[in-house]
C-alpha cells in the first residue's frame, strides 16, 4: 500500500493550520500538501462533508499524479440547526477570516443560554491511491463541547478562540498543539484513517 511507503501523499488543503495538524499527527509519514505542485483548491460543490473531502481528494491526486488525503471538516451547533457545517469556513462570506466567522457566530448566539450552546467539531477524513481509486478509504471523526461568549486564548485556529473544552475545562485556543492533536476531530479521523488503511492491505 503506497500510504504505509515512503512515498509522497498529497495533503490537498490550502488550511496552514490544517496543515500543520496533519503533518504534526502523521510526522512519519511524507504529506506534502497541495500548494508544493501549484495545486489550487478543488470547488467544494458538495452538501455535506463526506462528498467534500472526496472532491478535494479526488482532485488532488489527478492534478499530482500521487495517492491523496483530503479532510472536509467544520462546527455544527445544536441550537442553529447544525450550522455553519459545511460552510464553516467561509460562514461571513467567500474570503471571510476566522475572526469574521467567530464574531457571526457570536452574533448569532448572542441570546442562546449557555445550557443551550452545546456544538461539536466533525471532521471526515478520505485517503485515495490515485483519482480513480474506487474504494476511497473514509474515515470520521467528532469532538464533543460548546461554544463560549466570547473569544480564548491564542493558540489554533478557525473556531478554536469560542469552542470550549468540557474535559479539559478550558477553549480549543488554550490547549498546546500536543495536547489539541491528542483530543481533536481532525485527530480521531486520521487516527481511524490509518487504521482502516493497514487493515485494507
Amino acid at each position: 500500500m503506497t500510504f504505509l511507503s515512503t512515498q509522497q501523499i498529497i495533503l490537498a488543503s490550502s488550511n496552514i493550520g490544517k496543515i500543520k495538524e496533519i503533518q504534526d499527527i502523521l510526522a512519519e509519514h511524507l504529506i506534502v500538501p497541495q500548494s508544493v505542485f501549484n495545486v489550487t483548491d478543488a470547488d467544494e460543490t458538495g452538501s455535506t462533508f463526506v462528498e467534500n473531502a472526496i472532491i478535494k481528494a479526488r482532485h488532488a491526486a489527478f492534478q499530482c499524479k500521487l495517492p491523496a488525503i483530503a479532510d472536509d471538516s467544520g462546527l455544527v451547533v445544536d441550537a442553529l440547526s447544525g450550522a455553519p457545517g459545511v460552510i464553516s469556513a467561509r460562514y461571513a462570506g467567500v474570503g471571510a477570516s476566522d475572526r469574521d466567522n467567530v464574531q457571526k457566530l457570536l452574533k448569532e448566539l448572542e441570546d442562546v443560554p449557555e445550557e443551550r450552546r452545546s456544538a461539536r467539531f466533525i471532521c471526515v477524513m478520505v485517503f485515495l491511491e490515485d483519482a480513480e481509486d474506487p474504494f476511497p478509504v473514509i474515515a470520521q471523526g467528532v469532538w464533543e463541547g460548546q461554544i463560549l461568549f466570547q473569544p480564548i486564548g491564542a493558540n489554533g485556529f478557525g473556531y478554536d478562540p469560542v469552542f470550549w473544552v468540557p474535559e479539559q475545562q478550558c477553549a480549543s485556543a488554550e490547549l498546546s498543539a500536543a495536547v489539541k492533536n491528542s483530543l481533536s476531530h481532525r485527530s480521531k479521523a486520521l487516527r481511524s484513517l490509518t487504521d482502516l488503511i493497514k487493515a485494507r492491505v
